[in-house]
């Protein structure tokens, strides 16, 4: 009774949990869009700068020496470009995806500074859409289905060591 009681608890968490995706998906792919206009006018000004000069971007970078200073900014502003590109390529794959695309994609929802800005200003909500009671019901028979396994295998490894039953 306990185990079964158990296993249902797990099949609800797992159904409240997942339920949770599509909008936190939505909400991050926001962010991420945000993130990449705010490094676009960033990468576009560096660039406009360098093409003043008569430079491209490369030889703009190469160029940045001299003081700690100015190799330091050279430093953060190649990791301000390789995060634009890596963040632009990201939003490319979730933009226009819908919740079900975007789960295939997850490996572009790893951002960890942005999913953690997104997961502080989430609130879960009760999901009423169709792609919500989807992820709701997946998420019921994956709990179900974790927790009804491990009860299994609490029974086959404990099995020789339990007192029979009369």
């Amino acid at each position: 009774m306990i185990a079964r009681t158990l296993t249902l608890a797990g099949a609800l968490t797992g159904a409240a949990g997942l339920s949770q995706f599509p909008e936190f998906s939505q909400q991050y792919t926001q962010r991420l869009a945000g993130a990449v206009d705010e490094l676009t006018r960033v990468v576009e000004d560096f660039d406009r700068s360098a093409a003043a000069e008569g430079l491209t971007r490369g030889e703009a970078l190469q160029a940045m020496t001299g003081t700690a200073f100015v190799e330091r900014r050279r430093a953060d502003m190649a990791r301000t470009i390789a995060r634009h590109a890596a963040l632009s390529a990201d939003l490319d794959a979730l933009r226009g995806a819908g919740p079900f695309t975007r789960a295939y994609h997850l490996a572009h929802i790893d951002d960890r500074e942005i999913a953690r800005r997104t997961a502080a200003d989430y609130r879960p909500a009760l999901p009423l859409t169709f792609e919500g009671i989807v992820f709701a019901l997946a998420g019921f028979v994956l709990g179900l289905l974790v927790l009804g396994l491990a009860q299994e295998m609490l029974r086959i490894l404990l099995g020789p060591v339990r007192p029979a039953r009369r």
